[in-house]
């Protein structure tokens, strides 16, 4: 839920938006949307209006990802979709 007010200030997030790999004692996932400056857009977006997001990810980024940080905000327009598939791998 976001706050009724935001900040009027906009952010640049630069970083990357990729697929992680996750081990841990209770389990093993290999391919779970991550990557720094997604989980900073999800986070500025409960509290600065204004959010611009430059990256750059492989064709196999789910496109409902994109979607939901675009309904919350975050502008897409400096995101590069290239034709790599597992861009990081």
């Amino acid at each position: 839920m976001r706050p009724e007010k935001l900040f009027l200030m906009s952010l640049v997030i630069v970083g990357s938006m990729a697929f992680d790999a996750i081990e841990t004692p209770f389990g093993k996932t290999d391919k779970i949307v991550g990557g720094a400056a997604t989980y900073a857009a999800y986070a500025a977006s409960h509290f600065v209006k204004e959010i611009q997001q430059v990256s750059i990810v492989g064709y196999d980024f789910p496109k409902e990802e994109l979607e939901e940080l675009a309904s919350r905000g975050v502008d897409l327009s400096g995101v590069e979709i290239i034709l790599i598939k597992n861009l990081f791998s």
